[in-house]
């Protein structure tokens, strides 16, 4: 089962799709957030086009755990995401963009290459994490 990862922002869209078997995330190119009629159109296309029966949403929570406008802003977006008639999940996503920033800049990508590539980075962080988590809750074959 696909699992498709959303890095929501106002200006950009980082997405990442698993592998079949649910185990694996690889970002997808970003996309330039213009509206959010194009926007669901644009993951809808995705969706089918890589068979994603759930989809997972970072959720950036504050440091204290309180949820500030751009929180409130991402959960109205992935309820309108449920128009696509898949599971929503939406994943604490604190620290992804940090993260992902650090891994580039170990790997030696410039701070422009970076720029480019943070969205999609942040998330495959957040899917990976949802795809790990969920392994773990399931009983052992």
């Amino acid at each position: 089962m696909r699992v498709l990862g959303i890095d929501y922002g106002k200006r950009r869209i980082g997405l990442a799709v698993s592998d079949p078997d649910g185990v694996i995330a690889r970002g997808l190119p970003t996309l330039k957030n213009e509206g959010e009629a194009e926007a669901l159109a644009a993951i809808r296309r995705l969706v089918e086009e890589h068979d994603a029966a759930e989809i997972v949403v970072g959720l950036p929570r504050n440091m204290d755990d309180s949820l500030g406008p751009q929180a409130r802003e991402t959960m109205r977006f992935a309820e309108s995401l449920k128009l696509l008639g898949r599971k929503i999940h939406l994943v604490d996503e604190r620290l992804t963009t940090a993260q992902a920033r650090r891994a580039m800049a170990e790997a030696g990508l410039s701070r422009r290459r970076q720029q480019r590539h943070v969205d999609r980075a942040a998330a495959q962080l957040i899917l990976q994490i949802f795809l790990d988590s969920s392994r773990k809750t399931q009983p052992e074959r």
